[in-house]
């Protein structure tokens, strides 16, 4: 089960030459279990064809106004009050004027009028005409009516301009739709800082003592705190993967970076979560040139790095929730139960390391919840996404 399972998505594609894009876009959607209609403005028909979409989505695409539906239903009313989001991807400068006006001369147009549900425009346009007056006070009208908007993306147009424009990555869109298709915002209004990632302590210009994390577990606490209205920061090391879009990303390498960074911000925090693979310990010295092999034996001389999530929970407010991650490959229950206690933690989750189920880089995990005065929760194969929905449902139980 994902967060687009059991939903319906109306993709609505218009004339930008970012269309072909919503191809790949309609198939993951469908790949994480959404149910997705497809409909095709004029314009958009003269850059990709209908039949694609409906190779990839298993539904007839929508490109005329009067849609023949077999019985007496109206089809942009029926579809609206059907569908779970409205997403318009890409988006033209003249759909986004014909949402913010109310214009309806067009099936996708008509059905934006219609729409009870989410709506999110991705735009995709020429850097003049996006950054143009009439188009951004459009935008800036139709998020004063709620309406939500991913993107866009500043580089190389195919226009050959450079500057704001590009279509989102798809990554971002699937962010902003999932934090769209949530209902539960009960962390509106609340603050959360999250470390992710790994840290790379520094040995010579070129080497450094690092670990294997790939960054997942941060990514996907950050965007389940986003998706239930946190304002999210990512304090993240280096990383597979990117932050989800709507998170304020402080860059750091080292622990020691990591530490400053979180103790700056922690006191206006109401959670702070360490998922972060800290590293434990610092070379001594930092050699100022590369280290020559020679075929001889070298040592290294190391020093232990601060305990972020202690040094947090030691200065914690009774209102606050410091949460910490233990990465264990034997004991796990009974190693973080240690770390829940003596680091005054409000939770700790262990997770295994190591063997076939092996939580570094992968989509799944064993772990274990532990809080205070509250039975071990045990979870095997796990999503890192579901565990994040876990952590925070647990989080909220707290007094």
């Amino acid at each position: 089960m994902t967060s687009f399972s059991n939903k319906s998505i109306l993709l609505g594609v218009t004339g930008s030459i970012a269309a072909y894009k919503a191809c790949d876009l309609a198939s993951r959607l469908r790949e994480k279990g959404a149910n997705v209609i497809c409909a095709l403005t004029a314009s958009a028909c003269e850059l990709v064809k209908p039949v694609s979409f409906e190779a990839l989505t298993g539904n007839r695409a929508i490109t005329e106004m009067f849609v023949p539906t077999g019985n007496q239903e109206i089809s942009h009313i029926a579809i609206m009050q059907r569908v779970d989001l409205c997403l318009i991807a890409p988006a033209t400068a003249n759909i986004i004027a014909k949402a913010a006006t109310g214009i309806g001369d067009d099936w996708l147009s008509t059905a934006l009028l219609a729409a009870r549900c989410p709506v999110l425009f991705a735009p995709a346009m020429n850097t003049h005409m996006y950054t143009h007056a009439a188009t951004q006070d459009n935008i800036a009208l139709l998020k004063k009516r709620g309406i939500s908007f991913v993107g866009p993306a500043s580089g190389r147009l195919a226009c050959r301009d450079e500057g704001p424009g590009r279509f989102a990555e798809i990554s971002d869109i699937l962010d902003a739709c999932q934090i769209a298709l949530c209902t539960s915002k009960d962390l509106e209004g609340k603050r959360v800082l999250i470390t992710s990632g790994a840290n790379h302590e520094a040995i010579d210009p070129m080497r450094y003592l690092g670990n294997r994390s790939s960054g997942k577990m941060g990514r996907a606490l950050a965007l389940e705190a986003l998706c239930r209205g946190a304002s999210v920061t990512v304090v993240m090391g280096p990383s597979l993967v990117s932050p989800p879009s709507g998170a304020e990303t402080v860059a750091v390498e080292t622990a020691q970076e990591m530490h400053d960074a979180v103790m700056a911000r922690a006191e206006k925090y109401d959670f702070i979560i360490g998922a972060a693979a800290v590293a434990d310990y610092r070379p001594e010295t930092v050699q100022a040139q590369k280290l020559k092999r020679d075929d001889k034996e070298w040592s290294l001389r190391l020093i232990p790095n601060p305990d972020i999530i202690a040094a947090v929970a030691s200065k914690k407010k009774p209102s606050q929730r410091v949460v910490g991650f233990a990465a264990e490959t034997d004991h796990m229950g009974e190693s973080a139960s240690e770390k829940l206690t003596n680091k005054d933690l409000d939770m700790i989750i262990a997770n295994q390391i190591g063997g076939p189920s092996c939580a570094i880089g992968a989509d799944t995990e064993n772990a274990v919840i532990l809080m205070k005065g509250c039975q071990p929760e045990s979870f095997e194969e796990i999503s890192k996404d579901h565990l994040a929905k876990v952590i925070f449902d647990r989080l909220m139980t707290i007094n």
